[in-house]
């Protein structure tokens, strides 16, 4: 007992002497910028929650959209809207006043919900890219919608598992004094620095890894295959075709079609992946600096340096409506569909006439072409 009792006065000890230089140093950003970065927060908000919410509402609402890849897709989506709606009003707020308003043990609760979305988000992705491996690469499509449920359950249940340590006290959570929301405190205690190397790792260095090790097998497989289809069709004479090279040509063509389509969505999938390593390598290494580094984490810059990269990560909530818009006309056509008659400027053409007026619509797709 009296071991325990003096860890606990050593880091109550810790916990006070860094609040205590936290007020006596911050440095927080002028008036006017941190208005407008909360405004714009709340546009992110915003458009983060309506955005996600529409791919959750096509996927759930159309049977033939609920393929394995869109089922991830949609549980990606819930959990960049649970981050919008748990986390960054309270950062918004934090913003405007500099001063944490609501105690505590939500500060506590705050961060494990931040680090726990945060941690699903990165799972779904990791899964996506790995299926896209399995499929391109190694041609085995396994991922039906029972499994992709299973395994959609399966990490929600080990994001939990890895950030409720922070709502036990397992690790330092500060109130913010020298940031806008409660963040990975510095501290000395092993055991603390170990748990915040393995949440890092899991949230950002593993699934990295592991992402673009696939992503660079699937380019070079995407590669060898549109040069082998190239050259199989420059070897075709056209006059000297006999009805099995009619269909080899057929058949080729199909397989050039597929092969497009494939490399159409394994590119929106890679742009998520820019997006993610963009918005979370900054935030990654901003966490173990706090940890490990005591004079980064009581430097005068900390609060704005804080600042523009927690604004970075809750980024990526927003980024990825944007990129489903950009590149999925499945979901350009069902957010039209979704707005009020009044709001939509053109009427609905007719699919009997769109097909008239765009023949080349009327492909022979295989079943992995209605996903996303």
């Amino acid at each position: 007992m009296s071991c325990n009792s003096t860890s606990m006065e050593t880091y109550e000890h810790l916990r006070l002497n860094a609040s205590n230089a936290s007020d006596a140093e911050a440095t927080p950003l002028s008036a006017p910028l941190r208005i407008s970065l909360a405004i714009v927060m709340m546009l992110m908000i915003v458009v983060g929650c309506l955005g996600n919410t529409v791919v959750c509402i096509i996927v759930y609402q159309r049977p033939a959209m609920r393929s394995a890849i869109n089922l991830l897709l949609a549980t990606l989506a819930f959990s960049d809207i649970m981050l919008s709606l748990c986390c960054m009003p309270f950062t918004a707020v934090t913003l405007i006043t500099v001063h944490w308003h609501f105690g505590d043990h939500f500060c506590r609760l705050s961060a494990t919900l931040y680090w726990f979305f945060v941690l699903e988000g990165v799972a779904i992705l990791l899964i996506i890219s790995v299926d896209r491996f399995l499929i391109i690469v190694q041609r085995q499509d396994k991922l039906n919608p029972r499994r992709a449920k299973v395994i959609i359950a399966v990490s929600w249940v080990l994001s939990f598992c890895i950030s409720v340590p922070l709502f036990t006290g397992w690790t330092f959570v500060e109130v913010p004094a020298r940031a806008p929301q409660c963040v990975l405190g510095y501290t000395e205690f092993p055991a603390d620095r170990a748990y915040v190397v393995t949440l890092v790792v899991a949230v950002f260095f593993a699934p990295f890894g592991v992402m673009l090790c696939s992503y660079l097998c699937i380019l070079n497989t995407v590669r060898k295959n549109a040069v082998r289809v190239h050259n199989q069709s420059d070897s075709l004479d056209l006059r000297q075709l006999t009805r099995a090279g009619l269909r080899r040509l057929q058949r080729q063509q199909q397989v050039s079609v597929d092969l497009s389509f494939k490399t159409k969505a394994f590119t929106t999938i890679l742009i998520l992946f820019v997006g993610f390593s963009l918005c979370w390598l900054p935030h990654s290494v901003y966490s173990l600096l706090s940890v490990f580094s005591r004079r980064f984490y009581y430097s005068r810059s900390f609060y704005t340096t804080s600042t523009c990269i927690l604004w970075l990560s809750y980024l990526k909530s927003v980024f990825n409506p944007i990129v489903y818009c950009w590149r999925i006309k499945k979901f350009r056509e069902a957010c039209l569909e979704l707005l009020p008659q009044t709001f939509q400027i053109l009427p609905k053409v007719p699919e009997r006439i769109q097909r008239r007026i765009q023949p080349s619509r009327v492909y022979v797709f295989n079943e992995n072409q209605s996903e996303v």
